[in-house]
């Protein structure tokens, strides 16, 4: 096992990784920008390093600063947590080559599943099913519309390595697919460095369901069922939950066989999570994000296992300790106890999501029984401007949904924060809404959700 770990992220992930290692023993490293000098997982670790600026560009993305930081403290491994670096492929290289251990799946690993259609392409060899489109990046504006003419419209053109909706454009012609080509692959260059873009066809009401899976270094790769995520804006995910309304026993051993072997396609090590697209009974694979997941937590309400500790243990060699759990190679059928939802209180207006930075001036997070709040945030904390608006992450149990939703609404009449606008009045909201209480949602409804409140 390791004897230090520097934690190269900051906010309530970072702190969340230190709790975990506190337990396992293991001395901890916090690395900080600037501007986070006085923040919480400054406080909680053993050491500290100021790693550069408030930009995150000098900062939490400089890749020498932490890796001196790691050689100067005398840590032997790495955790990124999620976001930054968390799925560098390079970042994971130069640890191995000075040698630290990267807590996380192999570069190789991160590579193949980085690349969207080195991504597709992996799937549709192991059998696992894709939403129809181009084998891979698109030569020309051409071939998209002989693609599309096949396939059918609307289309979808997305960014190669892109995330968060960026390079991502909706075509319901060919003339509109045209004028989609030049602002996707223009967007992509920008935000990414790679304009290449894939096409595939455009899903009008899809679930967005994402599969919890992980391997060992001993060749056993498990799944931990669903999270269900379709509730986002602008391709953010805004409340997750596990089990998904949508899953029955049939479709869960399904998309759970299809996780699995995603994983085993590119032996995979650590925590990671296979995200597919569900319509009309029928399931598509997405993308992998090869790393932990925000929504982690509702994942551990639902099985009782610690994923950040399995993390550690898995980078050091040691077998996945789940019991039982669905996967090729062994396992009975996975059964999520009871039902947990995760609520993502940001610093934003909750009407025009407008950034609210500032003095948290009063902080009261609430508690009692089936309640979890992970966070960084405490009063008196100025939230800086440089970096995402996440205060905290909500997460409540019940033995039932409906448990869940009671829970969820007593604990965010309790939250207080003031000093900054927060979100906690639009998940009041949410959780009031018919279609969330009776779990018809999917990946566009938010969207018009907002939209028709508006009007």
């Amino acid at each position: 096992m390791f004897q230090k770990i520097l934690v190269a992220n900051r906010g309530e992930i970072a702190l969340r990784v230190i709790a975990a290692c506190k337990e396992l023993g293991i001395q901890t490293v916090a690395v900080h920008s600037e501007a986070d000098r006085e923040a919480l997982h400054v406080q909680a670790a053993d050491e500290s390093v100021c790693i550069g600026p408030a930009a995150s560009s000098g900062s939490y993305l400089n890749i020498t600063s932490l890796v001196a930081a790691a050689e100067i403290t005398g840590a032997d491994a790495v955790h990124p947590g999620y976001g930054f670096l968390a799925e560098n492929a390079r970042f994971a290289e130069i640890l191995e080559e000075v040698g630290l251990t990267w807590i996380g799946p192999s570069p190789d690993a991160i590579r193949r599943m980085g690349d969207k259609a080195v991504a597709r392409d992996t799937m549709k060899r192991v059998g696992v099913p894709t939403v129809p489109g181009s084998p891979g990046p698109l030569d020309s504006v051409e071939d998209g519309l002989a693609i599309a003419d096949r396939i059918g419209y609307p289309v979808l053109l997305k960014a190669v390595a892109g995330g968060g909706g960026r390079g991502m454009r909706v075509a319901a012609n060919g003339k509109e697919l045209a004028a989609a080509f030049e602002l996707a692959t223009s967007e992509a260059e920008r935000a990414f460095g790679n304009g290449s873009v894939y096409l595939e066809k455009y899903l009008s009401e899809p679930r967005h369901i994402e599969f919890q899976v992980f391997g060992d270094q001993h060749g056993r790769v498990v799944h931990l069922g669903e999270r269900e995520c379709s509730l986002q804006r602008r391709h953010q995910k805004v409340l997750e939950e596990s089990p998904s309304p949508a899953m029955t026993r049939a479709l869960r051993a399904a998309m759970g066989n299809a996780a699995v072997a995603a994983a085993r396609a590119v032996d995979y090590v650590g925590a990671g999570t296979v995200e597919f697209l569900l319509e009309d009974g029928k399931f598509y694979f997405m993308e992998m994000n090869t790393r932990i997941q925000v929504e982690h937590p509702v994942t551990e309400m639902v099985t009782g296992f610690d994923l950040v500790k399995e993390q550690i243990r898995a980078a050091a060699g040691e077998p996945l300790s789940f019991p039982g759990v669905v996967g090729k190679g062994g396992g009975s059928e996975f059964q999520p106890r009871g039902h947990a939802i995760e609520f993502r209180i940001n610093a934003e207006d909750p009407v025009t999501f407008a950034p609210s930075p500032g003095t948290i001036t009063t902080f009261h997070p609430p508690g009692g029984p089936g309640v979890r709040v992970d966070t960084a945030a405490y009063q008196g904390w100025k939230i800086p401007p440089y970096y995402d608006s996440l205060i905290a992450k909500l997460v409540v149990h019940g033995r039932d949904r409906e448990e869940a939703l009671a829970r969820g609404k007593r604990a965010l009449e309790l939250f207080v924060i003031e000093g900054v606008k927060t979100t906690i009045p639009l998940h009041l909201r949410l959780i009031g809404a018919k279609d969330v209480r009776e779990g018809n949602t999917s990946t566009k409804w938010l969207e018009r959700w907002l939209k028709e409140s508006k009007d």
